[in-house]
């Protein structure tokens, strides 16, 4: 009996092993294999300043979209694998359930056929440009194994770039949130914009996220004789949507200076030498979402439409879920019906359609985008709606500025009699949109009289002051145009409507104010809390000392601290178009975690609020200003151990951009770490992050002679390889 029994200890042992190893390697081998681009060859010199910012240059643009791919990789391969494994629906084998989310938005929402049904009608120097890119990531891995996560992963082409586009692009609308509810069966929001039966909005009912940006254009008559330009965008300082600044060149008449995200060949905002731009997130109704009635028929799931059943599209497929050393294989089921992809929750079956959908052209818009010379040119790519979403702030050598609320908008049938803020029946062919608001039909502004344009985020009915201002009435209520507004929105406004001249010094001062107006839910919060009673002596004194803040996050007052993490809480509801916080239990909260981690109720908010990176030789860890709602952006943070709040996202990528009439484009910029963001033995590491907290600005070497005075290290890689490297002060 004894040995019988071993023998089933053992049988037992070496089947848990099978398994485990199973687990532990089934994932690269049951991956689609990766296809390497056509054979090609590329050259391009990549020459870095002191910041470690890469200026890449080439005789063709796809020797310069093949020298993006290395030096991206040089400085961060890590996340630009992560975007790979996105485009494959593998990034769950990498990040476990976290990217298995992603892995299902890549099924549900078709990301590969929609490259496979709309590649090939791509122009052919675009589609050159994403395989000399892919190439260039190809390249460095094949020299790099030893950096790699994820067995088979490349090589990739462009196909798979292209792929990149189609997942991340719908959620810079705020889609996530809108499948996110559907999934798990959450109450549903209304879509943003006004009800469609009445014609005055309502503040505070659109659904957002906790995302934001700020953007500055000023004309030469209000600065004094200059155009001026900020890009402040509010993106995660780490990760697949963090912003990685270049300059590039070619011989083709690509010269462009900006930031670019993970996984692009080009930057998506920035200047060249006559016009530059930048983009603040949008939230239009850019969705629609219907029930569907859906029985089991003979050959599988049918819907309903116009009294008809048809076959509900069902597709099974495998997210790989990686738990601890293994990857499990977890089977889920999409479905799609005419009206788009459908989430099956406990309520039923719900189908999505949305703005964009099937579509990749943005991949041409953005390229065309960088090499326009003129403001008629630009405006003409813009108006093709290729670029679904975001709002695009421009100005340009000559003096012109503008602000278009850019947005593939449905064209709604019946605008009058349905209310498509909410759930649309789904039996109804009628109510399935086709086409989109014409350009001209949605809200911009050219060259105002007030001489300055802005937005922060918030409806565009405030941009260039209350004499130049659109009137939300001259829109139809079924676009779904939102109707919130920010404090930074609040702020910008005031700040830029009292200055008689925005020159570039009061342009500084309006971007990194850190105040706050009495309005909106700020005071909200402050009345609620006001009126409260409390017993407990501890809360008693931390409502008395929020009751005598200045509205100010500068880490002078006894009250910053207190104020920053209650404001936090009701900005996010907010934004998001949910109920507010109870304030009683915001206090409670806010001022037990500082009594916890600081032993006082004050704590100078320079000592709660950082700015850290690390660990390493080049680690950082200094204090930081402004707020989750403030022009000076911290806007969300990680708590750590010792209870200090770890920003992960608020002011990114900002420049500077300045045309003086008969003098060549001037920019600065920061970023909050630096070029090598996950990196920790490189000096880039961080290298930026002093003069970032003491709101600092370092040059764009836009023009080459600059380049090459400025220049620490330079090098030419080429595909194929032929050993051209030419070090230069590797120090």
């Amino acid at each position: 009996m004894k040995t019988w029994l071993g023998r089933i200890g053992f049988a037992s042992l070496g089947l848990a092993l099978a398994v485990f190893v199973g687990l532990a390697v089934w994932e690269p081998i049951a991956a689609e294999e990766g296809t390497a681009p056509p054979p090609a060859t590329y050259s391009a010199e990549i020459v870095r300043d002191k910041f470690g910012v890469p200026h890449i240059y080439g005789e063709r643009d796809v020797d310069v979209a093949y020298g993006i791919a290395w030096a991206h990789s040089e400085d961060d391969f890590a996340t630009l694998q992560d975007v790979a494994a996105m485009t494959r629906g593998r990034y769950g084998a990498i990040a476990g359930q976290d990217g298995a989310v992603f892995d299902y938005a890549f099924h549900l929402l078709d990301a590969k056929g929609t490259v496979d049904r709309n590649y090939d009608s791509l122009a052919p120097d675009v589609r050159a440009l994403l395989d000399a890119y892919a190439t260039g990531l190809n390249d460095y891995a094949e020299q790099h194994p030893g950096e790699l996560k994820l067995g088979d992963l490349f090589p990739v082409d462009g196909r798979d770039i292209a792929a990149g586009f189609a997942l991340r692009q719908p959620f810079f609308f705020g889609l996530a949130n809108k499948l996110g509810r559907l999934v798990e069966g959450e109450e549903y929001l209304p879509d943003p914009g006004r009800p469609i039966d009445t014609a005055l909005p309502l503040p505070g009912s659109d659904e957002g996220r906790n995302l934001g940006s700020n953007a500055f254009a000023i004309a030469p008559e209000k600065s004094g004789g200059e155009t001026l330009l900020v890009s402040n965008s509010h993106q995660p300082w780490r990760g697949g949507v963090a912003w990685y600044e270049l300059v590039v060149e070619s011989g083709e008449g690509w010269h462009f200076a900006g930031a670019t995200f993970p996984g692009s060949p080009y930057p998506f905002l920035g200047h060249n030498e006559n016009l530059g731009w930048t983009n603040t997130v949008n939230m239009p109704d850019m969705y629609d979402i219907y029930e569907l009635l859906v029985r089991e028929g003979d050959s599988g799931l049918e819907y309903e439409l116009d009294g008809d059943w048809r076959p509900l599209g069902t597709k099974d497929v495998t997210l790989p879920v990686k738990v601890g050393p293994v990857v499990l294989p977890i089977q889920r089921t999409v479905y799609r019906s005419v009206h788009g992809p459908v989430v099956k929750n406990d309520d039923g079956y719900f189908a999505i359609r949305y703005g964009g959908m099937d579509s990749i052209d943005q991949l041409d818009a953005y390229y065309r985008l960088n090499k326009a010379e003129t403001f008629a040119e630009w405006k003409g790519i813009l108006s093709r709606l290729d670029i679904p979403s975001t709002n695009f702030l421009y100005a340009d050598a000559q003096g012109n500025i503008a602000y278009y609320y850019n947005a593939a908008i449905p064209k709604r049938p019946g605008e009058g009699s349905t209310d498509w803020r909410g759930v649309l029946p789904g039996n109804d062919s009628a109510l399935i949109t086709e086409g989109y608001y014409d350009f001209a039909e949605l809200p911009q502004y050219e060259n105002p009289d007030s001489g300055w344009l802005y937005n922060a985020n918030n409806n565009p009915f405030s941009a260039a002051g209350s004499t130049d201002d659109l009137s939300p009435e001259a829109f139809p209520a079924a676009m779904g145009i939102e109707t919130k507004s920010t404090n930074r929105a609040r702020r910008a406004a005031k700040l830029m409507e009292d200055a008689n001249r925005i020159d570039r010094s009061a342009l500084e001062r309006i971007k990194y104010d850190v105040a706050w107006e009495r309005e909106g839910y700020v005071a909200t919060a402050l009345d609620a809390i006001a009126a409260l009673d409390f017993e407990q002596e501890r809360y008693a004194e931390a409502q008395a000392i929020l009751a005598g803040w200045d509205f100010t996050s500068d880490g002078v007052g006894r009250a910053d601290s207190l104020a920053l993490l209650i404001l936090r809480q009701y900005m996010g509801k907010d934004y998001n178009g949910e109920p507010l916080p109870d304030p009683r239990a915001e206090l409670v909260k806010a001022a037990d975690f500082l009594v916890e981690h600081y032993d006082r109720l004050d704590p100078p908010m320079g000592e709660v609020l950082r700015l850290r990176q690390g660990p390493g030789e080049y680690a950082v860890d200094l204090p930081l200003d402004g707020g989750s709602d403030t022009l000076r952006a911290s806007t969300l943070w990680d708590v750590e151990d010792d209870g200090r709040l770890s920003v992960k996202h608020g002011d990114s990528f900002l420049m500077f951009v300045t045309w003086e009439r008969g003098a060549p484009v001037r920019s600065e910029s920061i970023q909050p770490f630096g070029a090598a963001t996950t990196r920790p033995g490189d000096p880039n590491f961080t290298s930026q992050a002093p003069l970032f907290v003491r709101k600092e600005l370092k040059p764009v070497r836009f023009w080459r002679s600059d380049v090459l005075e400025n220049a620490v290290r330079r090098k030419t890689v080429t595909h194929p390889r032929e050993g051209l490297t030419v070090p230069r002060d590797e120090s």
